[in-house]
Parts: structure tokens; sequence; C-alpha cells
């Protein structure tokens, strides 16, 4: 199975609360970039998505570009969640090709957990894809990983 974890695309300053950032126009580009690159080489089954705006917008342009493909919000992968719990409710759902979008540092150390390596910061709108027989901690590789345009 593989789960592509994604990171949200450039979001707006902290002038509103977190969870109601919104993409910014770059951010936006991210986003596509990503979905393109991601729906191109890989065949998601299932989206699962943070309930945070920017990542919902990032997921958009997922389903844009596969609208057959189901999904569900998970309340849990906030950027201040736990990622061991996250993990755990992750590997409950049935799919071969898993997208997740959420946020830093969620993300970082959901990746870590998988491979048992250390969490590595995301570039706004990375993806990484990872391989395993199933999700467990330590039992994944890292296989590809896409990173768009950034804004440095």
């Amino acid at each position: 199975m593989k789960i592509i974890l994604v990171r949200h695309g450039q979001a707006e300053d902290e002038s509103r609360p977190d969870s109601a950032r919104q993409l910014t126009d770059f951010g936006q580009q991210q986003a596509i970039q990503t979905a393109e690159y991601v729906t191109t080489h890989y065949n998601p089954d299932y989206f699962v998505v943070s309930p945070y705006d920017r990542a919902q917008q990032t997921l958009a342009e997922f389903q844009s570009r596969a609208p057959t493909v189901p999904s569900v919000i998970l309340k849990n992968i906030t950027p201040s969640d736990d990622a061991r719990q996250a993990l755990m409710d992750l590997a409950n759902i049935e799919a071969e090709c898993l997208v997740v979008v959420c946020h830093m540092s969620i993300v970082a150390y959901i990746a870590g957990l998988l491979t048992g390596d250390y969490p590595e910061s995301f570039s706004l709108a990375e993806a990484r894809v990872f391989e395993m027989e199933f999700v467990m901690m330590g039992m994944a590789t890292e296989v590809d990983r896409f990173v768009p345009e950034q804004p440095y």
C-alpha cells in the first residue's frame, strides 16, 4: 500500500483563526502543481483531509482531478495533534493509495513514525510517497517526493 502525505499550500498570514486561514493565490498554484503530479503518477483511492480550510482547499485540487475518489475529514490531523493517534486512525482506513492532506508539524511526525526516522520538515504543498505492506510504525519506505515551486 501507499500513503501519500501532503502539506497544504502557502496560506495567508495569521490575521484570522488558524483553522480559517485560506490559501494565497501562490498557495493555490502550489496545490495545483502537487495535485497534478500525484494524480498523474499515482492512483489515489481514498483522500483524508484536516478540517482546516487551507488543507481542504489543497485537497479540492486533488478532487477536481479524481472526482470519484471518496474523502473523509479526520479531525485529529491539525498542526498540534498527536501523530501516533493520527497514524492509528489512518491505519484503520481501507485503501491501496491513501492521500492525506494536513499541516506542519504533524505531517513531519507522521512521516517520521512511518519510516522510523527523525521527523523532517515538509515544504509548502510537498508530497511524499511511502510504501509499506501495512500501516505500522517503522515499516514504510519513502519512494518518491514532489516539491512544487516555493516562494523563496
